[in-house]
């Protein structure tokens, strides 16, 4: 007998979607993408998924996730990275669709990391692993 079809969620799109609906980041851009003219003093949070892995025997996904937050000054961006990393702390037991969130551990906390691309950038960047039971 083949096992059941797996439904991954998407796990960019569960953080993006938790955290836009998060008070205390009202004001910031929460996405996997930079809005439009973004040149990093906007208040930013950008979501991607950074790696991970599926572990089959114990029907888990765990992908690893980068946030990284901008903002105007690299006050205003700490602050934000700080608000961040409370509020995604908060996601374990959630559910999102049919998937559940069973585990966040912070991997890597904020650390400021000059962007080299965008030279008046002010950015903090995180790494938190999810456990994620999926449907």
């Amino acid at each position: 007998m083949a096992d059941p079809t797996v439904t991954f969620p998407d796990v960019e799109r569960l953080v993006v979607d938790f955290l836009t609906a998060r008070t205390e980041l009202a004001g910031a851009t929460v996405d996997n993408v930079p809005p439009a003219g973004f040149d990093g003093t906007q208040r930013v949070v950008l979501v991607s998924r950074s790696g991970g892995a599926w572990v089959d025997d114990q029907h888990l996904d765990l992908p690893l996730v980068d946030l990284e937050v901008y903002g105007p000054d690299k006050t205003t961006a700490h602050t934000l990275a700080l608000r961040a990393r409370a509020a995604l702390l908060t996601l374990r037991g959630t559910s999102y669709g049919t998937a559940r969130v069973t585990d966040v551990v912070e991997a890597d906390g904020p650390r400021w990391m000059p962007d080299w691309n965008r030279s008046a950038a002010n950015r903090y960047y995180s790494t938190v692993r999810l456990s994620i039971r999926p449907a």
